[in-house]
């Protein structure tokens, strides 16, 4: 739990506080959504991420750690089963905050305080080995293409000597090519 900060709590002495925040963390774990206003929601976020986390682990003493806040066993048993498999691969962010407008009564600024339970595309990782693994990699694919931009460099003049010359120049030239060739062979 974090330590209370200095200056007005939030309704009273720092008990109250925390077991405010607990009750409201309660509440947003079963609701999975609830309005309240801004000051609270923006000091409800950490202890319920917190708890969330906890809930991730899974292991006896993070459920009696949540058990320290949230007293409710019902509460503590639907965040371990059901929250947490659920942002099992997020890793962080598992709450949201909208703006609702004033409240009517005080002009309080209302927020709406939910958990992101949508599913999260995990980011590919790049690293140095798979770096390192991929360079010879592209080393091998080039490797045929350029054997196939050889055998083209070599048929393309065997091509230019069965076409039609129209100067005399030019056959020359294919002569001299042909003849090259047959030396060589």
């Amino acid at each position: 739990m974090p330590q209370p900060t200095k200056g007005p709590r939030l309704g009273g002495g720092p008990a109250h506080e925390r077991l405010m925040l607990a009750n409201l963390a309660a509440a947003l774990f079963t609701h999975k959504s609830i309005k309240t206003t801004e000051t609270k929601a923006k000091r409800l976020r950490p202890i319920a991420e917190r708890l969330i986390t906890f809930a991730k682990r899974g292991d006896l003493h993070a459920r009696r750690r949540v058990m320290r806040i949230i007293g409710d066993t019902s509460v503590v048993h639907e965040l371990f089963t059901e929250i947490a498999p659920l942002v099992a691969e997020r890793e962080g962010g598992y709450t949201r905050i909208t703006k609702l407008g004033f409240r009517k009564g005080d002009n309080a600024s209302m927020v709406q305080i939910e958990l992101v339970l949508e599913p999260v595309t995990p980011k590919v990782k790049k690293s140095k080995t798979t770096a390192a693994a991929s360079t010879p990699v592209v080393a091998e694919e080039t490797a045929p293409e350029a054997e196939a931009d050889e055998a083209v460099v070599e048929e393309a003049p065997e091509a230019e000597s069965t076409e039609s010359v129209e100067s005399p120049e030019a056959a020359e030239s294919t002569e001299a090519v042909d003849a090259d060739k047959a030396d060589e062979k």
